[in-house]
C-alpha cells in the first residue's frame, strides 16, 4: 500500500461542483489519491412539473426505433416514469438503445435492458458517427423514428443531425437542472479564495451556474490562481466562454480519468517538493 503522504493528491484540495446526489464516486476516486475533497455542488438535478410528453412517448414506445440516452440521469427519470406507468424494462426490448458512456450503459445493463451502441466519443458528434457506422450509412436513418429523453436544456447537434439525415426525433425533457437554492456566494467565495487547488468541473452547465452566482461572464477572476479542471470538450468550451483556462482534460470523458488526470497533474509538483528536499538536507 502507499504510503499517504505519497499520493500526488496528498496536501491538495480538489473543489468538485458536480450534483450533490453524483459527487460520491467523484470524491472516493479523487480521495484514493490523497485529496481533500470539498463538495460545492453549482447544480441540482430536479423533476419536471409536467411528464405529460414523457408519459406519452412512453405509451407509445412501439413507434420508435431508437432510444438514446445521454446520461445516467436521463435513465433514472426515464425509468421512474416508465415504472410508474405499468411498464419495466421488456418495454425496451423490440427497440435499439444508444447510450452515451459506459456509466450510462452500466446503469442499463443494471436495469436489466440491452445496451447495443456506446459511443468512444461522448460528444453529439460521437454519438452521430456511431449511429451512422452501426446502420451502415447515413442512408440508412432515413425514416428511423428515434426518442431522445434528456434534459430540459441540452445542445441540439444530434436531433438536428438525425432529422437532416431524415430520421424522425422526439426529444423530450425527463429532467432539469438548476443553481441549488442554497448555494451562497460568500460560502463559495471563502472556499475558493482558501485552500482550493483544483476546481473541476463535469458538466457545462456547473460552469454556468458558477457564473450565474457570481453574476459575471469571466470566471477567471473569481478563480484566479486554482487550476481548472474540465470533463469533455464541451465542458472546457463553456469555461473559455467565461475566461477559464483548463489545465486538466481526460482524453475520455469519465469520472475515474478525470481524478487520474488531476492526479497526474499534480504529481510532478510533489516529485518536485522531494527533491527540493532532499537536496536542502544535503546542503545542511
Amino acid at each position: 500500500m502507499t504510503p499517504v503522504n505519497n499520493l500526488p493528491l496528498t496536501g491538495r484540495t480538489v473543489v468538485i461542483t458536480r450534483a450533490l446526489a453524483q459527487a460520491d464516486e467523484f470524491a472516493q476516486e479523487l480521495e484514493q489519491y490523497g485529496a481533500l475533497v470539498i463538495a460545492c455542488p453549482t447544480i441540482e438535478i430536479r423533476e419536471l412539473d409536467d411528464y405529460q410528453r414523457l408519459d406519452e412517448a412512453i405509451n407509445h414506445l412501439y413507434g420508435y426505433d431508437w432510444l438514446i440516452l445521454t446520461s445516467v440521469n436521463a435513465v433514472n427519470y426515464f425509468f421512474q416514469r416508465l415504472k410508474s406507468l405499468g411498464h419495466d424494462a421488456s418495454s425496451l426490448d423490440e427497440i435499439k438503445v444508444c447510450v452515451i458512456g459506459e456509466a450510462t450503459a452500466e446503469r442499463l445493463r443494471q436495469l436489466h435492458v440491452h445496451v447495443d451502441v456506446v459511443p468512444n466519443d461522448s460528444k453529439a458528434e460521437g454519438v452521430f458517427a456511431a449511429l451512422t457506422q452501426f446502420i451502415g450509412d447515413a442512408e440508412a436513418l432515413q425514416g428511423l423514428n428515434v426518442l431522445l429523453p434528456r434534459a430540459s436544456v441540452a445542445r441540439d447537434f444530434l436531433p438536428k443531425a438525425l432529422e437532416e439525415a431524415g430520421a424522425r426525433v422526439d426529444v423530450v425533457p425527463v429532467y432539469r437542472t438548476a443553481l441549488p437554492e442554497n448555494l451562497d456566494r460568500g460560502r463559495v467565495t471563502a472556499m475558493l479564495s482558501g485552500s482550493a487547488d483544483c476546481v473541476a468541473f463535469t458538466s457545462a452547465s456547473t460552469v454556468k451556474n458558477l457564473a450565474q452566482l457570481f453574476d459575471t461572464q469571466d470566471l477567471s477572476k473569481v478563480l484566479t490562481g486554482v487550476t481548472i479542471a474540465c470533463l469533455g470538450e464541451i465542458t472546457a468550451q463553456t469555461a473559455a466562454d467565461f475566461g477559464l483556462k483548463t489545465q486538466i482534460q481526460p482524453e475520455q470523458a469519465t469520472i475515474p480519468l478525470l481524478a487520474r488526470a488531476i492526479a497526474d497533474y499534480f504529481a510532478p509538483a510533489l516529485a518536485h517538493e522531494k527533491d527540493s528536499s532532499a537536496d536542502f538536507t544535503d546542503s545542511e
